[in-house]
């Protein structure tokens, strides 16, 4: 086999490598597209991040108007004839008491005069107090009672330390015609976390028409009866923060807007809430 002469070998082996210039051109071309998937990366993860809080806000929402509007539904609802009523007291002048009081104001209950709606001051948290024949309180308890059987229960819901809590009460025990038995600690329970804050306005029926008035809050509340719909407003941020830049303003209802401080995601909730046994009563002239 015939040789190769040198110079033919040394130009075969300077066409296999690369120059140092070109060695340095893909380094950068390889650092700019290391850049950019990182980048992408991190894009899509904040992306990710920030969909998954915003979708835990709207079902946490979500679920708290659903859970207060089950309960704030049958404000005012007694039902003398109903079967399943326990008939232990007068149910004649109870049933005056509960149609009367679909929302309880202060120093109405002997045994607890400090329970009922109020208007937090300042925009803080308000607190809402409703009454109503069921067979359960906001915690799942029967207080006492036979599994089934119907009494009147006071549902109270508030905020503490960002928790929408809520704790029940049997109106018997707390205007002293009964005993407590069962679940009657009155311990509160957690609804909703985030709730930044929760405000509550009063349907007042004023011309006894079944139409709302006007609405006001707990403070303007004179007479529970012409309460005839209850609208609620809740202002949730999300459990974590996703960096996001606030500077939209919420009014939660009568409150003036405030822009929130931190970097969470924030959603604003309201529902009118219509106590169709109040308005049913008002319109057959039943109060």
């Amino acid at each position: 086999m015939k040789a190769l002469p040198a110079h033919r070998i040394l130009k075969s082996n300077r066409a296999q490598g690369f120059t140092l210039v070109e060695v340095m051109i893909a380094l950068v071309l390889g650092a700019i597209i290391s850049l950019a998937i990182i980048q992408i990366m991190i894009s899509n993860s904040v992306t990710e991040r920030l969909n998954r809080a915003l979708t835990s806000v709207q079902e946490n929402g979500r679920f708290g108007m659903l859970r207060l509007q089950q309960n704030v539904l049958l404000a005012g609802r007694y039902d003398p004839l109903s079967t399943d009523l326990n008939r232990s007291v007068d149910i004649t002048e109870e049933y005056f008491f509960v149609r009367q009081h679909p929302v309880v104001l202060l120093n109405e209950l002997r045994l607890r005069a400090t329970l009922g709606i109020t208007d937090g001051a300042d925009g803080s948290n308000d607190r809402l107090v409703v009454l109503g024949q069921h067979d359960l309180d906001c915690r799942g308890y029967h207080l006492g009672y036979l599994t089934g059987e119907e009494f009147p229960v006071v549902n109270e819901y508030f905020v503490e330390k960002g928790t929408l809590k809520c704790r029940g009460f049997d109106l018997r025990v707390l205007r002293g015609l009964r005993t407590a038995v069962g679940h009657n600690n009155h311990a509160a329970y957690s609804l909703l976390d985030g709730v930044e804050s929760f405000q509550v306005l009063y349907g007042i029926d004023a011309l006894n028409d079944g139409r709302v008035s006007q609405y006001v809050n707990a403070d303007n509340v004179v007479m529970p009866k012409n309460v005839i719909a209850i609208r609620i407003g809740m202002l949730l941020k999300s459990t974590e923060e996703i960096n996001v830049n606030n500077t939209q303003a919420f009014a939660v209802l009568d409150e003036p807007p405030v822009v929130p401080v931190s970097s969470h995601v924030y959603r604003q909730f309201e529902n009118t809430i219509l106590l169709r046994n109040m308005k049913y009563y008002v319109q057959r002239g039943q109060l």
